[in-house]
């Protein structure tokens, strides 16, 4: 028990020291690219850029313990960031410290709901955030995200908005206010960042661009014309202190904890999965994913952090530099607390507009054009269900964008599954295989006496009316040649008590048409369903059949049987 909420117990007595080369390598490279990366995200959250490395420090090293995935990279990150700034933003608080109060409760808040979900194991909520959805959100999100970073890189005060026609209007009416050395540094480092990037990937190209711009700025002196730099960061480690937030604003974050605590944990156990995929020697379980993430971001906001999650960039790093286990994250973590230590004076100088180059770099590739491409092809329902999401994530909200998408996504299932695919069988000839007629018109037969109806979907009360339509429209089409109705019951996983009290009145219509309702391949759950509800007394038992073929040759035997009787009948008399 003690091994399977403390996953650390499991590898660490069996760690080797070839693994460490590997460790220490990854640690050090996402410990160096967490310093600009946390220091831009905190930015975006609307945070003292020290906050960011705050929140690559203790969270960290509580995943260490606890997480199950060996490579995913713990800290801040662009997506959960700008819900943070969007949420806080939509409130009314007055001064940067109950802003910087109101976050790190965010997180504590958010660690709780996560950490509650993973210990009543409810990590399978996640699932009904489709892809689609998630494309759609994340593309649009990416674009605010990087234009929310044009008033740095513009070095104009562009009012803060998280709808993108807003953001551009404002842009627009400052235009003016442009200053032009600002302009050029940003374009300068995303340029750099790029190309150092397409060198070679394991380059550290946002700390090269920082460096580079500290000294340009110390040197050049471009501060005193107008470039904005980041200035005086707090030196030392954070302090110990319980996050506290006023009673009355706790219903306000309800809502902005709630889409962190699942968004959040939607990336972290996306990319674990994905990592997961090239190591055979652990297994990711999504429930401790919960209780891992949750309780990094409960004991982080003890220690000033803001919501953390898994980072998509810097699992990628920490996976391609050799990181083996979580000693990987403790080496970053000690990486990031050396710099809090001792060498916050050094990004005095480091100008505003480099950490918004390094933030529109870092998110712009997030915008997915290939999966939208594909679902036009082969899925128009979801391609607009993608769209839909896109559009009221860019023009309306961040919240509202990834609710309504969840819910359309939920509406698209019910939909779905109130009008399943029902198909019409025929035997295919001299054989016992019954395929669609559609499908194989050329090469099945279809007896007139006999209706072989399959139906694709559970039996619920949101398709019952249409099962019975479909049916009744069938049966119509046969007219009163026809004697038997098979229902192909392979499909129907579950019967609810709405639908059983349809097929109690269909089967005492069909009696009355002097149809008989005959069922096969009902699997077990249905079977059970069929018994205990009393509806096999009602069909007969001997009129549930195993295989389709073998109702479909007691019906041309009872058929042959009616014809020899009608003979004799009409013989006699």
């Amino acid at each position: 028990m003690l091994k399977k909420y403390l996953p650390i117990l499991q590898w660490l007595p069996k760690y080797q020291k070839e693994y460490l080369s590997g460790d220490l390598a990854a640690g050090i490279t996402v410990g160096i690219m967490l310093i600009p990366q946390g220091m831009a995200y905190a930015m975006i959250a609307g945070l003292p850029p020290v906050f960011g490395l705050y929140a690559s420090l203790i969270p960290q090293i509580i995943y260490a313990l606890l997480g199950t995935s060996r490579q995913l990279a713990v800290g801040p990150v662009a997506m959960d960031s700008l819900l943070v700034a969007s949420g806080l933003g939509a409130l009314a608080i007055s001064g940067i410290d109950q802003y910087i109060a109101m976050a790190i409760f965010l997180a504590l808040f958010m660690g709780i709901i996560q950490l509650a979900l993973g210990l009543f194991r409810m990590g399978f909520l996640v699932n009904f955030l489709s892809k689609p959805v998630i494309s759609g959100f994340t593309s649009a999100a990416a674009i605010i995200i990087g234009l929310s970073q044009l008033k740095h890189l513009l070095g104009t005060s562009i009012e803060r908005s998280n709808q993108v026609h807003l953001v551009i209007l404002n842009a627009i009416d400052t235009i003016d206010q442009t200053n032009l050395y600002t302009v050029g540094i940003g374009i300068a480092a995303i340029i750099l960042i790029k190309g150092l990037q397409k060198i070679h990937k394991s380059i550290p190209a946002a700390l090269v661009v920082v460096v580079v711009s500290i000294l340009g700025m110390y040197l050049g002196e471009l501060n005193d014309l107008g470039v904005k730099i980041v200035g005086e960061i707090p030196q030392g480690l954070p302090e110990f202190g319980v996050p506290t937030v006023d009673y009355s604003r706790i219903s306000d974050l309800v809502p902005i904890a709630l889409t962190l605590a699942l968004i959040a944990f939607m990336e972290a156990i996306s990319v674990a999965k994905a990592v997961e995929e090239k190591h055979s020697d652990y297994e990711v379980d999504a429930n401790q994913e919960l209780i891992a993430l949750g309780t990094a971001n409960i004991v982080g906001s003890f220690f000033q952090s803001y919501p953390t999650t898994g980072g998509f960039s810097r699992t990628a790093v920490n996976d391609q530099s050799g990181a083996k286990t979580g000693i990987a994250p403790l080496v970053s973590a000690l990486i990031v607390g050396l710099t809090l230590l001792f060498l916050t004076p050094l990004f005095y100088y480091l100008p505003n507009t480099v950490l918004a180059a390094i933030i529109m770099v870092a998110v712009f590739g997030l915008i997915d054009i290939k999966y939208p491409l594909q679902l036009l092809k082969n899925a128009k329902d979801e391609f607009f269900l993608l769209l839909i999401t896109f559009a009221i994530t860019l023009f309306v909200g961040i919240k509202e964008g990834i609710l309504l998408g969840v819910l359309l996504s939920l509406l698209l299932l019910v939909y779905r599954t109130s009008n399943p695919h029902i198909a019409i069988l025929g035997r295919i000839k001299n054989t016992d295989y019954f395929k669609n007629v559609l499908r194989f018109e050329n090469t099945v037969e279809i007896h007139e006496e006999i209706l072989i109806l399959r139906f694709d979907a559970q039996l619920y009360f949101g398709n019952k009316d249409y099962f019975k339509n479909e049916l009744q429209k069938h049966i119509l089409k046969k007219g009163s040649s026809l004697k038997y109705v098979i229902l192909n019951a392979e499909a129907i996983n579950y019967i609810d008590s709405s639908a059983t009290n349809l097929l109690f009145n269909l089967i005492e219509e069909l009696k009355q048409k002097q149809i008989t309702l005959l069922i096969a391949g009902a699997i077990g759950p249905t079977r059970d369903i069929i018994f205990k509800t009393g509806l096999a007394e009602v069909i007969k038992r001997d009129h549930l059949f195993v295989k389709t073929s073998e109702a479909y040759n007691y019906a041309l035997n009872m058929g042959e049987r009616t014809e020899i009787q009608q003979k004799i009948t009409t013989q006699t008399q």
